[in-house]
């Protein structure tokens, strides 16, 4: 996988409001909020997209969306919104997996 904006910031190597870290995933806020809170939820290993987790993965992935809910209480959501875009034509813009927590505000359904 190439070095993506989120793996730079995994390194420190780009700045970000970090809400959580451990040691397989980490939380910050979302640079383009769509919502009045919007942050993202990654993991430290690199996997491009959810098509491409493994059945190693399957911890990983429970793991990411605990942390998504965890960041949301802490938050103060009490309603919110997980997305994961899955390629190009999904609207995915950054190839390195990521959970969008959307709250703070009504949802309309269906999105998009």
């Amino acid at each position: 996988m190439s070095e993506t904006i989120f793996s730079k910031i995994i390194k420190r190597e780009i700045p970000a409001t970090i809400l959580y870290e451990d040691d397989l995933a980490l939380a910050f806020r979302d640079v383009n909020p769509q919502a009045p809170v919007h942050f993202l939820v990654i993991p430290k290993k690199p996997i491009i997209k959810l098509s491409e987790a493994t059945s190693e993965d399957e911890s990983l992935l429970g793991h990411l969306l605990l942390v998504a809910s965890k960041v949301a209480a802490q938050e103060g959501l009490t309603g919110f919104r997980l997305v994961t875009n899955n390629g190009a034509e999904a609207g995915q813009t950054v190839f390195h997996l990521h959970i969008h927590v959307l709250g703070g505000r009504s949802l309309d359904w269906p999105p998009g």
